[in-house]
């Protein structure tokens, strides 16, 4: 019989392998990630674990996103185990740094690494879902550049699931070319790249959880340099199984696409400023963190722009002010705007260079932030400036000024 938290009473064959511990603590990490702390069902905490001639596979599902790792291990007697992963993960992560041997005998997961030994109970693996498999490869791309791109537009990703629409990133795929977006409503971000279609005929419009992608994205090995696999499908059936697959190294990823359509963003961009302003990120950083300190939380942060200089302020006569003032490389009519710093910092750290371009409007209208190109351009016949040639823009709208 099964329990209602899914483990087994019943006989299961044996299984047994020893496994390096760097190995297999960060496979699991890596699974364990992805399952729900809350499951609909207790037995999607669980993480499959099939031994065979290959070494390990070890897979999770939570019947939105899969995964699935393979890793080398001498097994003695192949065979499957579905133990609970977070619980795994975690007391593989605190053993020595020793071979693992893992035993499931009858009705007990034994795990063992020096004088270190742990009893599990296993969960009835007859429950488990099928993972999906991956749709047919649909391009690939440099994962530096990958997670350059999520982690620039995913810090503008809504994080309130009654919004869905808001909670994935916009993928458009034309050929070679991608643009990703995401928004809050407070801040959009747009990111445009090239990539390695599988066929230049590749077109798709894609609404993909932005917490996975960035999960994915954090979870790349810095020193790879193979490039990942994307995979929504192929010619007419890109996106159609509503599936996004990513492969990197021996590391396999599934994700449910989002069923919502993503706001028009295009509009909201300007394509013309009556004031460019280039500062350096770094000292504006501090200065944004310490003019903070007498601030309320996410009060806003005022700053004025005037030719040559950037006076940042915050804070009230009940707490204290403080202001600080930077070089600023400044053109057209002086203005004060203001911004939420969190958001304003979630910006400068998206940026790519050493110095940030702000396109301004009117202080009431959002603002852009970009990397510094090598040449701002010049004021058109009316004043104003075109948005510079960029691959990343970040739209900030800014706070009510008081009085």
């Amino acid at each position: 019989m099964n329990d209602k938290d899914g483990y087994s009473a019943m006989d299961q064959q044996n299984v047994s392998f020893t496994v390096p511990k760097d190995d297999f603590a960060s496979a699991l990490a890596w699974v364990a990630r992805s399952l729900p702390s809350k499951p609909t069902q207790p037995i999607l905490r669980g993480v499959m674990i099939v031994a065979n001639d290959e070494g390990l596979e070890l897979s999770g599902f939570d019947r939105e996103v899969s995964t699935r790792v393979h890793i080398n291990a001498e097994v003695d007697e192949p065979g499957s185990i579905l133990v609970a992963g977070k619980l795994l993960s975690d007391i593989v992560g605190s053993l020595p740094n020793k071979p693992i041997t893992m035993r499931l005998e009858e009705t007990t997961v034994t795990l063992s690494s020096g004088s270190s030994r742990f009893e599990l109970r296993p969960m009835t693996i007859e429950d488990y879902p099928v993972l999906p498999a991956l749709p047919e490869t649909t391009g690939t791309i440099d994962p530096h550049l990958f997670s350059q791109a999520i982690n620039q537009v995913a810090t503008a990703a809504g994080r309130d699931d009654t919004l869905p629409m808001l909670t994935g990133i916009h993928v458009e795929i034309d050929g070679p070319n991608v643009v990703m977006a995401a928004t809050d409503r407070f801040r959009l971000a747009v990111r445009n790249f090239t990539w390695n279609p599988s066929a230049d005929s590749a077109q798709a419009t894609l609404l993909v959880p932005a917490r996975t992608l960035h999960d994915a994205a954090r979870s790349l090995d810095p020193h790879n340099n193979q490039d990942i696999s994307i995979a929504v499908g192929s010619g007419e059936n890109i996106g159609k199984d509503g599936l996004l697959g990513i492969e990197m190294d021996e590391r396999h990823m599934t994700t449910r696409l989002l069923d919502a359509e993503f706001p028009k963003f295009r509009p909201l961009l300007p394509n013309h400023h009556s004031a460019l302003a280039s500062v350096e990120i770094a000292p504006l950083n501090d200065a944004i963190r310490r003019v903070s300190l007498v601030a309320d939380r996410n009060a806003q942060i005022q700053m004025e722009f005037a030719p040559g200089s950037l006076t940042l302020s915050a804070g009230g006569s009940e707490v204290g002010k403080a202001t600080e003032q930077l070089d600023c490389a400044f053109t057209g009519e002086p203005l004060t705007i203001a911004f939420n710093p969190g958001y304003l910092k979630d910006g400068l750290a998206a940026i790519d260079s050493q110095r940030v371009v702000f396109g301004f409007t009117m202080p009431s209208r959002p603002a852009i932030l970009i990397p510094e190109p090598q040449e701002l351009p010049e004021a058109d016949a009316d004043g104003n400036y075109p948005t510079p040639d960029t691959e990343f823009i970040y739209l900030l709208m800014p706070v009510r000024l008081p009085g």
